[in-house]
């Protein structure tokens, strides 16, 4: 029997989805995949944490699951909300790309090596609290989109300087005594042609992208940049985990089906990573008790060390300077109950206080 799996239609969704499929053809388990639109595609001017708590790139998929139309789905882990429908079930979690954040610059270097008061774009509350916790000074801007259009919107600015530069310097002067040596003739090539000429598809969509605002550097999580095949094409530094934590999930797949029945059987089975789960499930446990979903800047990383899950996790204020942390290696055997605790710790300890801000700005925002 083919399995119909739905998948949003962007190009890093559709690359996910097919790691999917081709671990489940492996399995001579047939797939077809299935595009469907959803409310965060179609509303692109609005910020994530602006769109709700009901995973604005997620319902739509769930509920074409629920109805039967496909017999599965394939989320970004991070983007799933933590309170699901209770017919569905996480029925694979594939082995995780890696989860941490990288700063994407156009000529390479760090967060330190950024100039006072650097434009760095960013769409999520937790990465602006981390940099303004960095560096006071970044002005930390909105930037959205799928991520090859937020690479483009970096490197436009840079690209079309240099563009117009040598373009001006292929029309030449021929005013006596400047110097030039006249107009090029038609049939010469010039050297914005040879330049053009070198450029990657990438950087040639840039040049042709309107952007309002020039930014020095932007952050993204690697895992997307790596699926994409962007990271050749890219300077971009790896920020440390310690002090940029990343997203509950961040790098980790989701392959949800209904509970029970042939296909969540068959899906994890293909496709889940038993040390992956254990520590996504970590990640968002943490998540789900302190009850942030996507209003406040939370990071929480989990790996699995032997017999203990190594976890760091960070609740910020929005400026960045207030912080609630933690680190503690839980035991693999009891890891949900031991993230329950941590949890419970860290909100005792004020990051309950943080997150009620989050929501009441979030919501005087709306």
């Amino acid at each position: 029997m083919t399995l119909r799996l739905a998948t949003r239609g962007s190009a890093l969704a559709s690359r996910q989805a097919e790691t999917v499929r081709s671990a489940l053809d492996r399995r001579r388990d047939p797939v077809e995949l299935v595009t469907v639109e959803t409310e965060g595609d179609r509303i692109r001017d609005e910020l994530i944490h602006r769109l709700g708590r009901t995973g604005a790139f997620v319902r739509a998929l769930d509920e074409r699951v629920l109805d039967g139309d496909v017999d599965a789905a394939v989320h970004s882990m991070k983007d799933m909300p933590t309170e699901r429908p209770e017919a569905l079930v996480v029925a694979g979690v594939p082995e995780r790309a890696p989860a941490n954040d990288v700063l994407v610059t156009p000529d390479g270097g760090g967060v330190a090596d950024l100039r006072d008061g650097a434009t760095v774009g960013t769409s999520s509350l937790r990465r602006g609290a981390l940099l303004r916790r960095e560096r006071p000074d970044l002005q930390v801007e909105p930037l959205r989109g799928n991520v090859d259009t937020r690479v483009e919107k970096l490197l436009a600015p840079g690209l079309q300087r240099d563009h117009e530069r040598l373009l001006a310097e292929a029309e030449g002067d021929d005013t006596p005594g400047a110097g030039g040596e006249g107009r090029v003739e038609d049939d010469e090539e010039t050297a914005a042609d040879e330049w053009f000429a070198e450029r990657t598809e990438l950087e040639r969509r840039a040049l042709g992208r309107e952007v309002e605002t020039a930014y020095d550097a932007i952050v993204l999580a690697e895992a997307g940049l790596a699926r994409l095949d962007l990271l050749r094409e890219v300077e971009y530094d790896r920020l440390d985990r310690a002090a940029f934590v990343p997203a509950p999930g961040q790098g980790a797949l989701a392959v949800v089906a209904r509970e029970g029945g042939d296909v969540a059987s068959r899906v994890h089975e293909g496709v889940d990573h038993p040390r992956t789960r254990v520590a996504t499930t970590v990640e968002r446990t943490v998540l789900a008790e302190l009850g942030g979903g996507c209003v406040a800047p939370i990071g929480v990383s989990a790996h699995l060390q032997g017999e203990y899950v190594h976890v760091a996790a960070a609740v910020c204020s929005a400026d960045g300077e207030r912080v609630v942390e933690r680190t503690r290696d839980l035991p693999v055997e009891h890891h949900a109950e031991a993230a329950r605790d941590l949890a419970g710790e860290m909100a005792d300890d004020g990051a309950a206080d943080l997150i009620v801000e989050a929501r009441e700005a979030a919501e005087e925002g709306e």
